[in-house]
């Protein structure tokens, strides 16, 4: 895991042809606002969130957030643990967040 500052997060992930983004909040949270082209997997479901990382391909790269950063680098922890090659945690997490959103 490595976490990464927003300028380098972002600039990392548009060379990355092999890149997955994982948005680890609530849908509430959700319900505010994204990064485009991020898949949700509310890291509060337990194992249910486990399970769904399970299904996830090991190989790709993830570039993982949350609204602060803790979470976030909670499931890159998670996910080293379950063997992911690549997790890359968004320091200060989707609030801090300058690039473009959807809603």
């Amino acid at each position: 895991m490595a976490d990464l500052s927003q300028i380098e997060w972002e600039e990392q992930l548009e060379k990355d042809e092999n890149s997955f983004i994982l948005d680890v909040r609530t849908e509430e949270e959700v319900e505010e606002g994204y990064i485009p082209g991020a898949t949700n997997l509310d890291i509060h479901k337990g194992q249910e969130f486990l399970d769904e990382l399970e299904k996830l391909d090991k190989s790709k790269n993830y570039y993982v957030y949350c609204r602060s950063g803790a979470r976030s680098g909670k499931a890159c922890d998670i996910m080293d643990q379950l063997g992911f090659a690549n997790a890359y945690n968004l320091e200060g997490g989707f609030m801090n967040w300058e690039g473009d959103v959807a809603e």
